[in-house]
């Protein structure tokens, strides 16, 4: 930098805010045309910050860890990209680590995370348990949640209550009242909340589903096979089934067909996040949209948010119904 500063007769702080600040940094330290001069130079001598070298100094890496359950499910991809494109704009980099939901995996990727210096980290992976709650207390680094909310630590979250009122409101209003519920994770505040937003509207109609009908499993197409062949096998009066993920519910379109009925036809089915499969099966699925792209991107606002220590209120994003074929079949209410 210093040589740069040399030839170019510039101040090397100037020369050193241009080429390890990020645009917003760069734009107050010199003119557009001294920017220009300087990264030439730059490039000409194959100058590359040393990051290890500006951690030092400055006591921050400039990097993002991830947690998620699993990057190959779209739902995680999809936070991450939003997280991964809004660091980026801040000068920021992101990385994705994988739990699969183990405790010991999450807590062993954090520790390496701090001995790596990361400025914060964005879990997507958490529990509703004590276990969870114990860990996230022991952290020595900044956080927030996404998607999932636990305790009261900062997340960016949908309101996942709203999103199942808004299915149940929709099966009620086609006429159902023989209704099933496939919970997802009982340990995740996304199975509990859409499935109790989802129980709450029917009971405050005067329709309680009983505890029997309401059958927490994973989020993924096995789990919603294997709870809806239990469900339809047990309650043959059933008449709509709802699953608090669309993965589940595809592998109860499933077994609904194996049973010789016909999602829309003659059996009522709602699933959650709107992925992009929903739309384009045979029977297109009826769905409630989640945002989860503009979820990792306020995830990561609102971790710089706490970096900077500004106030930082939790992110409630509003879902909203997609009604396709699936769940187009009208039932007549028992009197």
């Amino acid at each position: 930098m210093q040589s740069l500063a040399r030839q170019l007769n510039i101040h090397v702080s100037t020369i050193s805010r241009v080429l390890q600040g990020n645009e917003n940094v760069a734009s107050k330290a010199a003119s557009k045309e001294t920017i220009e001069r300087i990264r030439r130079l730059a490039a000409q001598y194959n100058y590359q910050p040393n990051p290890h070298a500006i951690s030092l100094r400055t006591q921050k890496s400039r990097l993002i860890g991830v947690s998620v359950p699993r990057l190959s499910d779209y739902i995680w991809a999809s936070i991450y990209e939003g997280i991964e494109e809004a660091a980026l704009k801040e000068d920021y980099f992101a990385y994705v680590t994988n739990s699969y939901e183990q405790p010991d995996l999450r807590r062993r990727q954090a520790d390496l995370a701090r001995s790596r210096r990361v400025d914060g980290v964005i879990f997507g992976d958490i529990h509703t348990t004590p276990e969870s709650l114990d860990f996230l207390q022991s952290l020595a680094f900044p956080f927030v949640l996404v998607l999932r909310k636990a305790g009261d630590h900062p997340c960016a979250v949908c309101d996942d209550r709203d999103g199942g009122r808004q299915a149940a409101r929709h099966l009620f209003a086609c006429g159902h009242r023989q209704v099933a519920v496939i919970g997802g994770s009982e340990i995740t505040s996304t199975g509990l909340e859409r499935t109790a937003g989802f129980t709450d509207f029917y009971r405050e109609a005067g329709c309680p589903i009983a505890r029997e009908r309401i059958l927490f499993s994973a989020f993924d197409t096995q789990a919603g096979r294997d709870c809806a062949q239990r469900l339809i096998s047990a309650f043959p009066s059933l008449t709509a089934i709802y699953a608090v993920n669309d993965f589940a519910a595809i592998g109860a379109m499933g077994a609904i067909r194996e049973a010789g009925l016909t999602p829309g036809a003659n059996m009522a089915l709602v699933g959650y996040n709107d992925t992009p499969l929903a739309a384009e099966l045979p029977i297109p699925l009826s769905t409630v949209n989640n945002p989860v792209r503009e979820l990792g991107e306020r995830a990561l606002d609102l971790l710089l948010r706490l970096l900077r220590g500004e106030s930082c209120p939790d992110v409630l994003l509003k879902p909203s119904l997609v009604v396709r074929e699936s769940s187009g079949f009208t039932a007549r209410p028992v009197p």
